[in-house]
């Protein structure tokens, strides 16, 4: 069985590799086991049928449709502006701007893609005004935008939470953490770097004018800004569920963009809406098949398999984290983020629960890992959609790309793998992590 396993897997890789719909080469790996197990094909599709009707799931449409929302309503651009009018003249301050508001955004939205769609268009350009290289702005803008992955409410923790039975709330706040440090350190390199840029900066202007210019922007902001503190002020006061926050969040983002900011309009809101019907029917296709695939894994004892694999190679702990760590970013780099949790999350569980890793701490290992997978070929959805976004070439974005992830990212990885209170400090705090 071992073997029919590893082929299986080795035709899902070559089949995304050769860039086959995501879809079709977990439709295709299927069809190969059903050929070589004796696990009913029907039975399995009940049973997927069944998982992917849990209202828990209405969070994923929801939430795409309001990062739509979002994207067209020019929430983004007062946004960017509150930010901007306290740190926008530092050398470097607009490089800040960014990791900032795509934080804020990724309050909101719960994706990876919205942070770079909505902001992208307004910023990038931005930045080529003050002199930043364009492929070192989208780079940055692009990297800052998987934190809408980590941010809560953020919707592959969701996923996680469904699938693996873990506390959702718990999961929400155990990447609190590392997408903090994660803003603190874009922002550290981005201020490091910007120090041999010869950037153009807005003139300084005295400090009334200063104060009237927060105080304009702030206002103009605060309907945006309401929108994280009501979302996860709700949320963590247990006024609605993640379910919930989502509809709220479509709720509250629809007048803000039809009233208030009036960046929607009833041909781009009926534009967006079938953008984001398409996008749903994508992703709960995918998580059907790919779910399917891990219970047909998980029905063969696969996961029992890999604890002796990766147990004979070696019992240290260190080493066997590092392992997973690795293996958890080749699949970040083939599959989306969604795909990529309903999947590994069953077959991996069992594994760091042996080796004494709390489910909520690897709801943070995950969550970091896949979505370092979002800027990284060969899948790298939001790399890509930055690059059409900015208007660059793959070269131009590559090398400022790779120093964000090598010595942005990556020790926040490592750091939320081997110092546990970091993704645990808060989930204790509220009583939801022993």
């Amino acid at each position: 069985m071992i073997t029919i396993v590893i082929l299986d897997v080795l035709i899902l890789i070559i089949l995304l590799t050769l860039g086959v719909p995501l879809a079709f080469c977990f439709g295709g790996s299927l069809l190969f086991m059903s050929f070589f197990t004796s696990i009913s094909m029907k039975g399995l599709l009940l049973w997927g049928f069944n998982q992917i009707i849990n209202p828990i799931l209405l969070t994923i449409p929801l939430f795409v449709l309001a990062g739509g929302v979002m994207s067209e309503s020019g929430i983004a651009k007062y946004l960017l502006q509150f930010v901007n009018s306290f740190i926008g003249r530092v050398k470097g301050g607009l490089g800040v701007v960014a990791a900032v508001t795509c934080a804020i955004i990724g309050a909101i939205s719960g994706s990876g893609l919205t942070g770079v769609a909505a902001i992208g268009p307004i910023l990038i350009p931005q930045m080529a005004k003050e002199n930043y290289p364009r492929g070192y702005s989208t780079a940055l803008v692009t990297c800052s935008s998987i934190l809408g992955l980590l941010i809560p409410p953020s919707t592959i923790m969701i996923i996680y939470g469904w699938v693996t039975e873990t506390s959702i709330l718990a999961c929400f706040l155990a990447t609190v953490g590392p997408g903090v440090l994660i803003v603190i350190a874009f922002s550290i390199i981005n201020l490091i770097l910007a120090r041999k840029m010869p950037l153009i900066l807005s003139p300084p202007v005295d400090r009334k004018t200063k104060r009237k210019e927060i105080f304009g922007n702030t206002w103009k902001a605060l309907p945006a800004l309401s929108m994280p503190v009501i979302i996860l002020g709700g949320i963590y006061g247990g006024i609605f569920t993640p379910t919930e926050a989502a509809a709220v969040a479509v709720i509250i983002s629809l007048p803000i963009g039809f009233l208030i900011y009036r960046g929607l309009n009833v041909s781009n809101f009926y534009k967006l809406v079938k953008e984001s019907a398409t996008s749903v029917g994508t992703i709960m296709i995918m998580i059907l098949l790919a779910l399917m695939l891990s219970q047909v894994f998980v029905m063969n004892k696969i996961p029992q398999a890999i604890i002796g694999f990766m147990f004979g190679i070696t019992t240290n702990r260190f080493l066997l984290l590092l392992m997973i760590n690795i293996l958890l970013f080749i699949i970040g780099t083939l599959v989306n983020d969604a795909t990529g949790m309903v999947l590994a999350a069953p077959l991996l569980l069992p594994l760091v629960t042996e080796l004494g890793i709390s489910p909520i701490q690897f709801a943070a290992i995950m969550g970091t890992n896949l979505a370092m997978g979002g800027v990284t070929p060969p899948y790298a959805s939001i790399l890509y959609l930055g690059m059409r976004v900015g208007k660059v070439g793959f070269i131009d974005i590559l090398k400022p790309t790779l120093v964000f992830i090598i010595f942005g990212y990556v020790p926040v990885v490592l750091l939320t793998t081997y110092w546990p209170a970091l993704s645990l400090f808060l989930p204790r705090l509220a009583g939801l992590a022993p």
